[in-house]
């Protein structure tokens, strides 16, 4: 089914512990063409726990991919099933996380140093649905950082028929580096990515790993790759979110507003605030950057800090904090400014 490139164009990148389905609902108030990843779930996770919980997400999320961690290849069919069952466009393979427990775990990035067994585990689940496989790697694992090794990674899987692969373009150390160390520390190689398309044409490559507006998007998509997976900055200055439909989709439509935004998620709190009591914090601290470089995000983040704000407000606590910043009901036009010099 991988034959549609044009929908990996903008991704928001699985993060643990971020983006869960609080967080990707107001990630689609802002934008209704990025394809939203979940946190990575580990298919033992689905096999032994609470699978309504770990699989949950809500109908406006999608498009909206699950990505699976995980290195049994029975296993991950079965998780893949479920993950059809429940209604995700996308199932994704992990072969780039390079902490500790995941190594212990025998999945990951250190999954790239057995190119074979990936493409078992990518066939059992690509079997198993009917929906999109694809695959996320690195460029490399500790000395093997080499654009052969990557390509010949990429050539397996390719011959096994994954024909979708989201490229970290840094190496992950899997001695000595913390995973907030290994996002940061080995060196990009970017150059990776387009060399990849040239030698696998027919593949959608993707690209992820320190891209930080959708300027640097546009000239990456240009230069030469399908897509583009951001992260973190998608998460800390969400905004950004708002210039992906326009500039990378052609798709114009009514310019969204942080009030919107806020009324959007408002209504969306008071819609399962009774089945899921903690759903007003759980959706507010994903919302604290939500202001950046305007007047008042700092009152906006503190309010959002405060237990009391919640004790007092409950569901209608994003309105009392868009109130406390200084723009409730304000036009908020084109202004921009930097808070330390309020």
């Amino acid at each position: 089914m991988q034959n549609n490139h044009h929908k990996w164009r903008f991704c928001v990148a699985p993060m643990l512990d971020w983006t869960d389905t609080h967080c990707r609902v107001f990630h689609r108030a802002l934008t209704r063409d990025a394809l939203l990843y979940t946190e990575m779930i580990t298919s033992a996770a689905l096999v032994h726990g609470n699978r309504d919980f770990l699989l949950r997400f809500s109908d406006v999320e999608h498009p909206v991919a699950c990505q699976l961690g995980g290195s049994d290849p029975v296993e991950l069919a079965r998780a893949a099933r479920w993950c059809e069952q429940r209604g995700y466009d996308e199932v994704n393979l992990n072969c780039g996380c390079p902490s500790e427990r995941v190594q212990r775990g025998s999945f990951g990035a250190c999954l790239m140093l057995e190119p074979a067994l990936v493409a078992d585990c990518f066939r059992a689940m690509r079997d198993a649905v009917s929906i999109d496989v694809t695959i996320k790697h690195r460029v490399g694992v500790d000395k093997n950082d080499s654009y052969e090794f990557v390509r010949d990674f990429v050539g397996t899987l390719y011959e096994a028929g994954c024909r979708t692969f989201i490229v970290h373009t840094r190496s992950a150390w899997l001695k000595g580096l913390s995973p907030k160390e290994n996002r940061e520390v080995p060196p990009l190689r970017r150059e990776y990515a387009p060399q990849l398309k040239k030698d696998f044409p027919e593949a959608v490559i993707c690209v992820n790993g320190g891209i930080r507006t959708v300027q640097e998007a546009e000239t990456l998509i240009a230069g030469g790759v399908d897509g583009v997976m951001v992260g973190r900055e998608a998460y800390q200055n969400p905004w950004m979110l708002t210039e992906v439909d326009e500039r990378l989709f052609g798709d114009v439509h009514e310019p969204v507003t942080r009030q919107g935004v806020i009324d959007t998620m408002t209504a969306y709190i008071e819609s399962i605030v009774a089945e899921h009591p903690q759903a007003v914090r759980g959706t507010a601290r994903h919302m604290l950057g939500l202001l950046n470089g305007l007047a008042g995000a700092k009152n906006w983040r503190r309010t959002l800090s405060d237990p009391a704000a919640y004790a007092a407000h409950g569901p209608q606590v994003l309105q009392y904090a868009y109130a406390r910043a200084g723009w409730k009901d304000a036009d908020l036009a084109e202004t921009r400014w930097d808070d330390d010099e309020l």
